[in-house]
């Protein structure tokens, strides 16, 4: 009979993918459901692994002379209305203001009062109401380019929701530039993409493709669509950060203007670009096994947790000590640009305390007792690897070693997700290996099966439509690498015009 696998989640991965990432979010402590239907309450864990990531991608907007800003939670009514395609777009997901005030009625409950003259829009993305702010900011082609950026929540009403990765109420950033030329507008929507790529590629040890989106798939009023597609270990597609290219639709709306050189006036040329809190999901997602999240290095809650063990209550002091010292020595030390982060848990619960922090995901663990000190030594695991892999190192080799054990997690992290990737990935140019490679072979467990399945389309939206209706599979992205050249259409047999990325996603 096989001896059982200690694993601190269950269901595993294998068992019920979905559930285990729920698990994940709960053991891990990242977030928790709150009292209102669809949002959540992320808790300081998980919020410390966002503020990482907002650092990080907040440095790299500013390098290219991003400034932020905060623009108002509500939007009027008649703002979203400017926009024909956008307004219909979000229409569905939007959460409205109709009155200012309660009042208390005849049986004592509070009851909506003061009806607005204009209803208001809970901001589901800020296109509007940020651009009737550049028309007012924009007049000669001497305020151009605008870089703005804010870091703010917004809500889209969610119908299913999931913690991180569609909730109805989230944190991200959304930029929105103002430019002269449409080229100058196109060059900064890529640029953005790359940076999102930069962030998912070298700060989350996530392999992305870059492409654009099919005209179905576009941002609402948008021209064109630029996106970073990831995979996660179910195999399905995780969208993990977008860039807009909105030529003049907006700028009309909102008549945003300026005088050119030549002193005659024309609508200007805007772009805008975000990424979320979606982003932790897909880092328990990619990199998480059946013992919680793993998170990398480079964006880590902590870094580094010290677990003092004593058995005496006069070796406590000595142990204290020793570690309290460590602490200060690993905290005045840097790893890619940041005081290595540090936790020191003293918690007396025996073997739990180190399954706490497995499951949490925190890159290395270290156990300090008196046979430690007395070595001058720590005893260390990884958590990119097996639980029960330690190791004893000298306490100077420990702190000079340390950012690049930490370096080496991080790259460890990528290669695998890599390899997943390649591994799962597919050419199909036969009809039915592309539908049987989307069709469940066990009806028990439909969500584990495809991939990435590079191949060649039409350009056609009937084709686009029929694949996602018979299969839920959808066009992720058009690599900006893609080719044709004499391959057919997946679905219709037709001549491709483009080699595309289908999947599942979320």
């Amino acid at each position: 009979m096989a001896k059982q696998i200690q694993t601190a989640i269950s269901p595993t991965r294998a068992e019920d993918y979905s559930e285990w990432y729920q698990q994940v979010v709960k053991v891990s402590e990242l977030a928790e459901r709150s009292p209102v239907r669809g949002c959540m309450v992320i808790k300081p864990w998980g919020y410390s692994l966002w503020e990482n990531i907002q650092r990080e991608l907040d440095d790299l907007f500013k390098e290219t002379g991003v400034k932020n800003a905060y623009f108002p939670l509500f939007i009027p009514l008649s703002f979203l209305e400017k926009e024909a395609e956008h307004v219909e777009g979000f229409a569905k997901e939007c959460a409205v203001v109709t009155h200012h005030r309660l009042e208390k009625n005849s049986q004592g409950r509070l009851i909506p009062a003061g009806e607005l003259t204009e209803p208001l829009v809970v901001r589901p993305t800020s296109e509007t109401i940020i651009g009737d702010s550049f028309s007012k900011w924009v007049s000669s082609y001497r305020d151009l380019p605008l870089l703005i950026n804010q870091w703010c929540n917004v809500v889209r009403w969610e119908m299913r929701t999931r913690i991180f990765l569609r909730t109805s109420e989230f944190l991200w950033q959304e930029g929105h530039t103002v430019h002269s030329t449409a080229e100058e507008a196109i060059a900064r929507t890529r640029l953005m993409l790359d940076i999102y790529a930069q962030l998912a590629e070298e700060y989350l040890a996530l392999p992305v493709i870059r492409g654009r989106k099919t005209a179905s798939e576009r941002f609402p009023g948008a021209v064109d669509t630029l996106c970073i597609e990831a995979m996660m270990q179910d195999c399905k597609a995780l969208q993990a950060g977008t860039s807009h290219f909105l030529g003049q639709n907006f700028a009309k709306a909102s008549q945003i203007k300026f005088q050119n050189a030549q002193e005659s006036e024309e609508y200007a040329w805007t772009t805008s670009w975000g990424a979320s809190t979606r982003l932790i999901g897909g880092i328990i997602m990619a990199h998480g096994d059946d013992d919680g999240i793993i998170l990398p290095p480079r964006v880590a809650s902590s870094h580094v947790v010290l677990l003092p063990i004593f058995r005496k209550e006069e070796e406590r002091q000595t142990v204290m000590e020793y570690t309290r010292r460590l602490a200060k020595e690993l905290r005045a030390s840097y790893y890619h640009h940041s005081r290595i982060r540090v936790d020191i848990d003293e918690r007396d619960i025996g073997g739990a305390r180190g399954w706490d922090w497995i499951k949490k995901g925190i890159p290395i663990r270290v156990e300090i007792g008196p046979r430690d000190i007395a070595e001058n030594s720590v005893f260390m695991a990884r958590r990119d690897m097996g639980h029960k892999e330690k190791r004893s190192l000298k306490r100077e080799q420990f702190v000079k070693e340390l950012p690049g054990i930490l370096d080496e997690i991080q790259q460890n992290l990528y290669e695998r997700a890599v390899k997943f990737r390649e591994e799962n990935t597919r050419s199909d140019r036969k009809t039915k290996d592309f539908y049987a490679y989307f069709t469940p072979v066990n009806s028990e467990k439909p969500e584990i099966h495809g991939g990435f399945a590079l191949s060649h389309w039409c350009g056609s939206a009937d084709c686009e439509t029929k694949i996602k209706e018979e299969l839920q599979v959808t066009i992720r992205c058009i690599p900006f690498d893609s080719v044709s050249k004499g391959k057919n259409c997946i679905c219709c047999g037709n001549p491709g015009t483009e080699r595309v990325v289908f999947a599942k996603a979320y």
